[in-house]
């Protein structure tokens, strides 16, 4: 009964989301794209390592990272807003924003890491090949997909999946909150909700909360959507993505949180698989079909743009086809030598680092134009993210 009403659900929210009406409104457009970046394969990941590392603070870590990302979303919303009516800029700005491109670039190339990991991860889960050697062997199959319709076709006829992939994500996440919030239900009515003890404390767990950064991550992409949206649409949709995105990430960490019970032993990237055979039979199959297209769509996304920026901060001295075999290369040596935790720490560092270049950005833009206080608070997240990319650490 329970698999037919989660899939009525997924169906249901499928129907409303390519409901013209909807599809078609210009802030749900200019809103689908840094929402679906930030509920992106993190979210499957994130559940299962809050609930095992903080126990029954887990909704209060993941309210902080949400928080956290908000705040650093101000400070690029404040730069879209800036530019739009500088008059004239300076070799700083122009030379931070160069460097922020750089690193951003780099963020790609280890998300792509991490995203195709993921993929291989997921795609194995489900059947007799399920170890981390065969997982391995479908990354960098993918990996070499990916670099050869880079160098041949190019990736628009990929990336015409996006929109779809996108909404068949939203609608298995929806299916999966209603399944958590029966299964909640259930427990609660049994007086057996559980508050379990955190196995990570004090400075151990502001390392391990800044190493997952990358999992709330995406909302920068409305930076760079000015050729289809002006600034106040791309502001606005920014904000309406995190607000949805904390929403949706909050209820999610706090159903799974109280119902199940936490065991590190069985901690790994495919967690929320063995956690949702429990829920539902049919959820696991929903969700490597999200995380599979999810996965996929995302890497394409970001080896475009991290060739685009490559490209462009080298002035074409690096072509994109050179990057995209600089990235699969990073990627596959990534795949090889560091397991899924380690590569989330890693590209939470690195966009980190890009966060704290456009805070300081924004604070030195806050400063000319006589926001002395918003200057502060743009220096304080710039010092804020460089800790975070100085400090963070990996899941154990």
């Amino acid at each position: 009964m329970l698999n037919a009403l989660v899939l009525a659900v997924v169906v249901l929210f499928g129907m409303v989301l390519i409901w013209p009406r909807l599809a078609n409104a210009v802030l749900w457009q200019a809103t689908i794209t840094p929402l679906a970046s930030i509920i992106g394969s993190g979210f499957l990941v994130l559940g299962p390592i809050l609930d095992v590392n903080y126990g029954g603070y887990a909704p209060l870590v993941m309210l902080g990272l949400c928080a956290i990302a908000y705040l650093f979303g101000s400070a690029i919303r404040f730069n879209i807003a800036d530019i739009e009516t500088e008059t004239a800029t300076s070799k700083v700005l122009v030379g931070l924003e160069t460097t922020g491109s750089v690193v951003l670039a780099f963020a790609f190339i280890v998300s792509v890491a991490y995203y195709l990991n993921l993929f291989g991860a997921f795609g194995v889960s489900l059947t007799d090949l399920n170890d981390s050697f065969h997982a391995n062997l479908l990354t960098t199959a993918i990996f070499v997909v990916i670099l050869f319709t880079g160098f041949t076709r190019g990736f628009t006829a990929l990336e015409r999946m996006e929109q779809v992939s996108v909404s068949l994500k939203l609608a298995i996440i929806a299916g999966l909150i209603f399944g958590l919030a029966v299964h909640f239900g259930q427990v609660a009515g049994a007086d057996a909700l559980r508050f379990d003890p955190p196995i990570v404390t004090g400075w151990a767990s502001l390392t391990l909360m800044a190493g997952l950064i990358v999992t709330v991550q995406g909302f920068e992409t409305s930076r760079y959507l000015g050729a289809t949206y002006d600034s106040q649409m791309r502001i606005k949709s920014m904000r309406l993505a995190q607000w949805i995105s904390t929403g949706i990430y909050v209820l999610y960490i706090v159903l799974l949180t109280y119902a199940f019970e936490s065991n590190p032993l069985s901690l790994d990237e495919t967690a929320i698989i063995d956690l949702m055979q429990v829920v539902a039979p049919i959820l696991p199959l929903l969700l490597v079909v999200a995380a599979l297209s999810a996965q996929f769509s995302a890497a394409i996304a970001d080896t475009s743009g991290s060739g685009g920026l490559i490209a462009e901060v080298t002035h074409g001295k690096v072509t994109e086809r050179r990057a995209y075999v600089l990235l699969v290369s990073v990627g596959i040596a990534l795949t090889w030598t560091a397991n899924i935790f380690e590569i989330i720490s890693y590209a939470s560092r690195a966009f980190a680092l890009y966060y704290a270049i456009q805070a300081g950005i924004a604070a030195i833009r806050a400063a000319r134009r006589g926001y002395s206080g918003r200057a502060v608070i743009f220096a304080m997240l710039a010092v804020l993210g460089s800790a975070i990319a100085l400090l963070g650490t990996p899941v154990e």
